[in-house]
């Protein structure tokens, strides 16, 4: 029997707009999924925003305080897709509700915010969803495969770029994302941390690295009213940015392979180059998000002049089947979300984690938090354990 379970999204920006989507499709994806999502509420502050998700969305309420959701008795599990700073206050207090959770990367603004909010969910015995996403393309699931099974040998080593130009115009508003104490350490938490999701989903444990950061636009135009996505302010007062725009970093995983991660929101001519590729003793395996359904694969006796053979995902990897019938045909940024979704609610259902958990979160904040010492220091640092 498929039960109803009331869900929440608190923050409406487009993150929160891509929930509220992924909760309204994934039972037409996954069929057999033993919980029916209903919209509840919508919390926003900003004016009129959550009124309007609720009116395009069909929320059955909204509310400008996200904790009148936290005492209604519809809902059952809450999204929460609100700015960084915000996570672990609200994390922890649904948690403390007895509210199930799915929250967006990266938990926080550090280590320890992460550790509460994963304390919190722990505690309360309820289940908890991390955005990670991209480790839920099927592509990406099929790679783990390839390299979990021995099939391009032994991982020697590693390099994984997250570009994008999201913050290259000069022209764009100085809003939270670039604030210390509001958006925590820039282009780490925002672009770097699926790039340790992704090493870590792939190699595993990260043990040692040591980091490089820089910012390259130093001041912005502070907004003039409520912003929503990349917004630009020409003209208004000049502020500093107080968080980093480009970050490299050499890693040390404890399987004894080494990587490469780099990332950028400042990369003129990037747009949302994120990939990976993975070199063994006897092959290797690429995968450019652009190209999301397709992995550049090259395996074999030859090592010298060997191919590299290009593979169109199917339905025979990870949740593929659920959205298209034969391999080519493409999946989308939004499906990887509905996947989410479905893992979240079969979490729930099932009483046991699938998917992006918040131990995955804390894992990766530590490798942040490690990389910014490393780059403060100039030197090696280790990473600790949870």
């Amino acid at each position: 029997m498929v039960e109803a379970l009331g869900v929440a999204v608190v923050g409406f920006g487009w993150m929160g707009r891509v929930h509220t989507q992924a909760y309204a499709r994934v039972r037409h994806h996954f069929p057999g999924l033993a919980l029916r999502p209903e919209l509840v509420t919508v919390a926003e502050e900003v004016p009129g925003r959550a009124e309007e998700a609720a009116e395009r969305f069909g929320f059955a309420s909204a509310t400008r305080d996200w904790r009148e959701v936290l005492a209604d008795p519809r809902v059952g599990a809450v999204s929460v897709t609100a700015p960084n700073f915000l996570h672990r206050e609200i994390g922890v207090a649904v948690a403390e509700a007895g509210k199930h959770l799915w929250i967006e990367k990266p938990v926080g603004l550090n280590a320890e915010d992460a550790g509460a909010v994963a304390d919190a969910v722990a505690e309360a015995g309820v289940q908890g969803a991390v955005g990670f996403n991209y480790r839920n393309a099927p592509a990406v699931e099929a790679a783990r495969a390839l390299i979990t099974n021995g099939e391009i040998g032994t991982v020697t080593h590693v390099r994984i770029r997250l570009f994008s130009d999201y913050a290259a115009h000069p022209e764009g508003a100085l809003t939270w994302r670039y604030e210390r104490a509001r958006g925590g350490s820039g282009v780490l938490g925002d672009l770097a941390s699926h790039g340790v999701d992704l090493a870590r989903f792939l190699l595993g444990e990260i043990a040692s690295l040591t980091a490089d950061t820089a910012v390259f636009v130093p001041e912005r135009a502070r907004p003039a009213g409520a912003t929503e996505g990349h917004s630009r302010a020409a003209g208004g007062e000049l502020g500093p940015v107080e968080n980093d725009d480009y970050a490299s970093c050499l890693l040390r995983f404890a399987s004894g392979a080494r990587g490469v991660l780099e990332a950028s929101r400042v990369s003129v001519g990037e747009q949302n180059a994120y990939g990976f590729e993975v070199h063994g003793t006897r092959g290797a395996v690429f995968w450019d998000f652009r190209r999301m359904n397709e992995l550049g694969v090259s395996r074999g006796t030859g090592y010298q002049d060997q191919p590299v053979s290009t593979v169109y995902v199917g339905p025979g990897a990870g949740e593929f089947a659920a959205f298209q019938p034969g391999a080519a045909n493409a999946m989308g940024y939004d499906d990887l979300k509905v996947i989410e979704a479905y893992r979240f609610l079969r979490s729930i259902a099932e009483g046991t984690p699938h998917g992006a958990t918040l131990p995955d979160a804390v894992r990766s904040a530590l490798v942040l938090d490690a990389m910014e010492r490393s780059s403060r220091r100039g030197e090696w640092v280790d990473v600790p354990s949870a």
